[in-house]
C-alpha cells in the first residue's frame, strides 16, 4: 500500500476554510521573493510544475513500497517465523507507529533543516535498512529493524505536503496533491505486488531487498528533478516552545481536529481490509497461492486515478463533497467483499480503493488549504493521526478476523468509514462557500 511532504496551518475562522484559497501570508522566517513580499508560487503547467509533481510521486513511491512491502508477506512471515497473524501485522504496524511518531519531530526540524535535502536523507536512509532487513533471521530484530525505517521515513510525508503547499499555487495544489498521493497508491501497489511475486518464486528476502534496492533509484531520481524551495526559510534557532505552541494552534483549530480525526478513521480502516483480506483468499472457498493474491494490488491503480482525479475535482467543486464520496464509494466496496465470488470480491476491493484514495487525497490538499502559517505542523499532525491509526486499527483488526472472519473486520471497518462520512457532511455543511 500508503504516503505520504509538510504543510502549516492554522485558522482564524473554521468556517472560512472551503473558501477559495488565498495565498498564505509568509510566515516571518519566509523569504520575501518579490518586491512586494508576495511568495513566488509555481504556477500549475510549467515545467517547474512538472518537476516537482513528479519528484514527488516519485518519493511517494518510494515511501509507501517501503512501508507496504510486508503486507502481502503477513502469512509467509507468520509461517517462517512461527507466529500469529496479529504478531505478523507487527512487521508493518510498528513502521507505521514509528513513523507517526516520526513525523512531528522531523515536521518540526524541517523548520531548521530544510525541505528538500531532508527528505533526501530520510528516503536513503530508510532505503538502505530496508536491503539491511532482507538479512536478519531473527524476529524481533527484523521488527526492530522495521521500526527503524519508520523513524528514518518521518522525514518524507509532512515534509512533502509542506513543500507543496508553500511552492504550488492555490488553484494548482489539489492536482499536485493528487499526484504526489498518487504516487503514493503506486508505491503501495508496486511493493505489494512486487514482493508478493518475487517472494513466490524466490524469497521473502530477496523480495524485501529489491524493494530497498528500487527506492534508493527513485530518491536519487527525486533530487535531480524536485527544484529547491523558494518561499522557504531555513530558521536559524529551535525553539520547543514555538513548535509546541503551533501544535496547539492547530488542534484547537475545530476543522483541522476533524480533518485529523479523518485521517486516523480513513487510513486505519483501508489499512485493515489490505491486512487480512490475504488471509481470507488463501482460505476456502479462494484458497489463492500468494502470487495470485499479489495481482489484487494491482487495484492500487484505481487509488492513482482516483487521487489526481479527486486533487482537480476538489479544485472546482469543494473538498467536502468530493471527500464524503470517497467514502461512499469505500463502503459500497466493502459490501461487495462479503461475496464468496472471486469476481465480485475483486472488485469491491478496486471501488474501496479508489474511493479511500479520493478520500485521503481530498484530506491532505485541505490540511495545506486551511492551515495558515506552520504548515509543517499541520500536516505532522494529520499524519501523525493517519500513521496512528494505520498502526491501531490495522493490528486491532487481527483480533476481529481471529474472533469472527471477514464479516466482523468489514463491519469494523465500515463503523469507522461511516464516522469517516458524517465528519465529512458536517464539515462541508459548516462551510459558508463551497468552492
Amino acid at each position: 500500500m500508503v504516503h505520504v511532504t509538510p504543510a502549516d496551518s492554522a485558522l482564524a475562522s473554521a468556517a472560512d476554510d472551503d473558501l477559495p484559497a488565498t495565498p498564505p501570508a509568509p510566515p516571518p522566517a519566509s523569504p520575501a521573493p518579490t518586491p512586494e513580499g508576495d511568495p513566488e508560487f509555481t504556477r500549475r503547467g510549467t515545467a517547474a510544475y512538472w518537476r516537482i509533481t513528479i519528484g514527488l510521486f516519485l518519493v511517494g513511491y518510494a515511501t509507501f513500497s517501503l512501508i507496504y512491502c510486508v503486507q502481502p508477506l503477513l502469512p509467509i512471515l507468520a509461517e517462517a517465523f512461527h507466529v500469529s497473524p496479529a504478531e505478523s501485522s507487527l512487521s508493518l504496524s510498528l513502521t507505521t507507529a514509528c513513523l507517526a511518531v516520526s513525523i512531528l519531530c522531523f515536521g518540526a526540524l524541517s523548520e531548521n533543516l530544510g525541505r528538500k535535502w531532508l527528505m533526501f536523507a530520510s528516503m536513503g536512509i530508510a532505503s538502505v535498512l530496508s536491503v539491511v532487513s532482507a538479512f536478519i533471521p531473527d524476529w524481533h530484530l527484523l521488527l526492530a529493524t522495521r521500526a527503524a525505517i519508520g523513524i528514518a521515513l518521518g522525514g518524507v510525508p509532512a515534509v512533502a505536503m509542506a513543500y507543496l503547499a508553500e511552492e504550488i499555487e492555490p488553484k494548482g495544489l489539489g492536482l499536485a496533491m493528487g499526484v504526489y498521493i498518487g504516487g503514493n497508491a503506486y508505491g503501495g501497489m508496486s511493493g505489494r505486488v512486487i514482493t508478493g511475486f518475487v517472494a513466490e518464486h524466490f524469497s521473502w528476502p530477496v523480495a524485501i531487498g529489491f524493494i530497498g534496492a528500487t527506492g534508493a533509484l527513485s530518491v536519487i531520481c527525486f533530487a535531480l528533478l524536485l527544484p529547491e524551495s523558494r518561499n522557504f526559510r531555513r530558521k536559524v534557532t529551535f525553539s520547543v516552545r514555538d513548535h509546541l505552541a503551533n501544535w496547539k494552534r492547530h488542534l484547537a483549530n475545530p476543522r483541522l481536529a476533524a480533518l485529523f480525526v479523518v485521517g486516523f478513521l480513513a487510513m486505519g480502516a483501508f489499512v485493515t481490509v489490505y491486512n487480512y483480506v490475504g488471509f481470507r483468499l488463501l482460505a476456502p472457498p479462494f484458497a489463492l497461492s500468494h502470487d495470485e493474491i499479489a495481482l489484487i494490488f494491482t487495484c492500487y491503480l484505481f487509488g492513482i486515478v482516483a487521487s489526481a482525479a479527486a486533487g482537480a475535482l476538489s479544485d472546482r467543486i469543494g473538498r467536502g463533497p468530493v471527500l464524503t464520496g470517497g467514502m461512499a464509494l469505500a463502503l459500497i466496496g466493502l459490501v461487495f467483499t462479503l461475496s464468496d465470488s472471486l469476481a465480485v470480491t475483486i472488485v469491491g476491493i478496486a471501488i474501496l480503493t479508489f474511493g479511500f484514495f479520493t478520500a485521503h487525497s481530498t484530506a491532505s490538499s485541505w490540511i495545506g488549504q486551511t492551515a495558515r502559517g506552520a504548515k509543517g505542523h499541520a500536516a505532522s499532525l494529520y499524519l501523525l493521526a493517519y500513521y496512528v491509526g494505520s498502526s491501531v486499527l490495522g493490528s486491532s483488526g487481527g483480533w476481529f478476523w481471529s474472533h469472527g472472519g471477514w464479516v466482523w473486520v468489514a463491519a469494523f471497518c465500515a463503523a469507522a468509514w461511516v464516522l469517516t462520512a458524517a465528519i465529512a457532511v458536517t464539515l462541508q455543511m459548516n462551510a459558508r462557500t463551497i468552492r
